[in-house]
């Protein structure tokens, strides 16, 4: 459990790293979620 907390922590300082705006993290969370869409149909 601990390394999935760990893992968790890391990707998400990688994810805030990348947009250093709270609308970047929006754009990008939107994106990901068009994407998932996209591999459904």
């Amino acid at each position: 459990m601990k390394r999935f907390a760990m893992l968790m922590l890391a990707v998400l300082a990688v994810v805030l790293a990348g947009c250093n705006t709270m609308h970047g993290l929006g754009k990008d969370v939107e994106k990901t979620g068009e994407a998932i869409q996209r591999k459904s149909q």
